[in-house]
């Protein structure tokens, strides 16, 4: 049966047909991002993943960076998981590593915690025992060399995605869009909906710092009108979600789709559950704070010695955050009397995440220009 109907989402995505139960919850943001490992034996040219992690074998959830168990589950609970996306890297290359998270997060929150892995390795056996440990759907990423019929070239992807229902398993195939390779593609879909895959989905092909040279020595260009993405990716993806009527959902997801919605609903999620009560919130998932910065561990408690004496703040209307050596209040409420502090002062907005990347800071006090600081006092 052919969908007939495309159904439109935000920033241009579009899919006919139903999502994966996985794309269904990263659209609203309750998906944990699990990165097993940053190496990947297949090295494609487009891989957009960043310098702190690409080829390196660490391990983040969301973007935190992972020690222990601990910090995995405790980062699912700070945005309210309902499930987990596993990726890398290639997950595959550190398989005992993966089915361990696939066991302890099925443990920690239950069966109903749904579980999809991306990869590239077409590996029957690696798959299957993931099956065994928990894990619900994978996403195969076909090299772009292999698009087409999926003859003897691709034959050992063909075979793994015909052998997974057999293993009680979701699979589909999530691959980027490259605009030039649109003949192959159209070809390689039709060779998958003969498979009667559960879904497929294609991604905007787009710049990252760890790209950009390789792409742009390969002749794409960022399309100007549409974020990082590459120019005619999206053009490509929309004419054959308009044209090409498979049996099978298709599903484009747009680069802007994964900042705009899928990002800020994380994001907003994770604010509500861990930004301090004092902190506003903004329609993009940011939080704005207020901080007075100390010089150094020592300084510390003279700057939190300061929120009583001179702004005359509650012990619980602020936060010591002792590993950035600083103390966080209202914005509204440091403003008053910021100027009285001989402590850098700032109006921040940040990412409600572990790392608290900030987006942008105010000065509040001459103490806040590096001209004036060090000066100690009060």
């Amino acid at each position: 049966m052919e969908f007939e109907t495309i159904q439109l989402l935000p920033m241009a995505s579009s899919h006919r047909g139903a999502l994966s139960p996985g794309c269904e919850q990263c659209q609203e943001g309750k998906k944990l991002v699990l990165f097993v490992t940053g190496l990947c034996r297949f090295r494609c040219f487009y891989c957009p993943v960043s310098e702190r992690r690409n080829q390196l074998d660490v391990v983040y959830a969301n973007e935190r960076r992972v020690q222990s168990d601990a910090d995995v589950l405790d980062e699912a609970r700070a945005i309210g998981a309902s499930g987990t996306g596993i990726t890398g890297g290639d997950p595959l290359g550190v398989i005992d590593r993966t089915v361990h998270y696939v066991e302890l997060l099925k443990a920690e929150f239950g069966a109903n915690h749904h579980i999809h892995l991306y990869t590239h390795e077409p590996n029957p056996e690696k798959l299957r025992r993931l099956a065994e440990a928990g894990l619900d759907e994978f996403r195969l990423h076909i090299p772009h060399y292999l698009w087409g019929s999926l003859g003897s070239h691709g034959s050992a992807y063909r075979d793994v995605l015909a052998a997974a229902p057999s293993w009680g398993i979701r699979r589909g195939v999530e691959i980027p869009v490259l605009p030039e390779k649109e003949t192959e593609l159209r070809r390689l879909l039709r060779s998958l909906d003969r498979l009667h895959l559960d879904f497929i989905n294609l991604n905007e092909m787009e710049f990252s710092a760890t790209n950009e040279s390789a792409l742009h020595g390969r002749g794409y260009r960022v399309d100007t009108w549409n974020g990082w993405g590459v120019k005619g990716s999206r053009a490509t993806a929309e004419r054959i979600v308009r044209e090409v009527r498979l049996s099978t959902p298709l599903h484009y997801c747009s680069s802007r789709f994964k900042d705009s919605v899928q990002l800020r609903k994380r994001l907003l999620r994770r604010a509500e559950r861990t930004a301090p009560a004092f902190a506003d919130q903004t329609e993009d998932g940011t939080i704005l704070l207020g901080i007075v910065e100390a010089a150094d561990e020592l300084q510390l408690p003279r700057v939190v010695e300061a929120m009583g004496s001179i702004g005359r703040v509650p012990a619980a209307d602020y936060r010591v955050d002792a590993a950035r050596r600083r103390v966080e209040l209202a914005p509204d409420r440091l403003r008053r009397f910021a100027r009285r502090l001989r402590f850098p002062a700032f109006a921040v907005e940040l990412y409600p995440t572990e790392d608290a990347i900030e987006v942008e800071r105010t000065p509040l006090n001459a103490a806040a220009f590096p001209s004036n600081r060090g000066t100690g006092g009060w």
